[in-house]
């Protein structure tokens, strides 16, 4: 038996929406990164973006624990001589508060041409509203999913 490689006609894409309000900033990072990838598909494929459209709301309400929120710092403008620091708080408080959520899931991707690609499939807004009504994307409840997990 040769092993499964997914080609171009192989790759179904879906659109998926997540409402970050209340959620964990690393937990919804892994799931968005592992949604990007595809690794939740039987047809998986490393090289390949076998992954899902990825569409994230109210990216301002997103939860960190303990004194990250404070302690945290951001470090680069993205220019040369652009070393400033800002906390988690001023960005997730300031005009771009979905660069927290973007930054997270850009490091949990693997440091290749494949993930900047996959980075293209994530949509990540601070507010309620989102253009993308007419792909129909269908809703992941993260919720519910951590209720059924934690001990009472």
């Amino acid at each position: 038996m040769r092993t499964f490689s997914a080609t171009p006609a192989d790759i179904r894409k879906s659109w998926i929406l997540i409402d970050a309000e209340g959620l964990v900033l690393g937990r919804l990072a892994s799931v968005v990164a592992n949604r990007l990838r595809g690794k939740h598909k039987a047809t998986f494929t490393p090289h390949m973006d076998v992954g899902d459209n990825v569409i994230v709301i109210n990216a301002e309400k997103i939860q960190l624990t303990g004194k990250k929120r404070d302690e945290r710092f951001y470090w680069h403008t993205g220019y040369p001589g652009g070393i400033k620091s800002r906390t988690k708080r001023q960005i997730l408080e300031g005009k771009h508060p979905e660069r927290v959520l973007l930054q997270a899931v850009k490091r949990m991707l693997p440091g290749n041409k494949l993930s900047r690609r996959l980075l293209t499939n994530l949509r990540v807004y601070s507010g309620n509203q989102h253009p993308h009504e007419a792909q129909k994307p269908e809703i992941l409840d993260l919720r519910s999913a951590n209720k059924k997990n934690t001990r009472s």
